[in-house]
């Protein structure tokens, strides 16, 4: 009889949420922790034990920025697990998709340094993680 070893990832779950204004911005936080302290990102975070995906989007965005939606404003957009995408270990990340007002207002709050509406067509670069590649996925550009 042999013995077989299996190798198990420790796997973190987090969730992102892009949030669009109708006129075409997308709010990014700047990052006031490592890794990537500093870099503007989508905001996200942990999802805390006895809370789904979507409920960890709704908080974290509050959390974050001060942007308040429900959570049926939210839409899936997709998942991201690639092995590689965090330095700190494996993520995989649930990320959601809502449009607000353009004139709704975002305030830096938890551990973000700033929160800013950036037109799609002109965000800093470069973004945290692997976010550009999640906002060119979710939200190609337009021709």
């Amino acid at each position: 009889m042999s013995d077989t070893h299996e190798t198990h990832a420790i796997i973190r779950y987090t969730a992102d949420v892009i949030a669009v204004t109708d006129d075409g911005r997308v709010l990014l936080i700047k990052r006031g922790w490592d890794p990537y302290e500093g870099h503007w990102a989508i905001p996200d975070g942990h999802v805390d034990e006895g809370e789904t995906g979507l409920q960890a989007a709704v908080r974290e965005l509050e959390e974050e920025t001060g942007v308040r939606v429900a959570e049926d404003e939210l839409r899936l957009a997709g998942v991201w697990d690639q092995p590689d995408r965090d330095p700190r270990g494996r993520y995989v990340t649930v990320t959601y998709l809502t449009t607000v007002p353009a004139d709704t207002q975002a305030i830096a709050g938890d551990d973000a340094r700033d929160a800013c509406w950036w037109p799609l067509t002109a965000l800093p670069q470069p973004l945290a993680f692997d976010h550009a590649d999640i906002l060119a996925t979710v939200l190609p550009p337009t021709s």
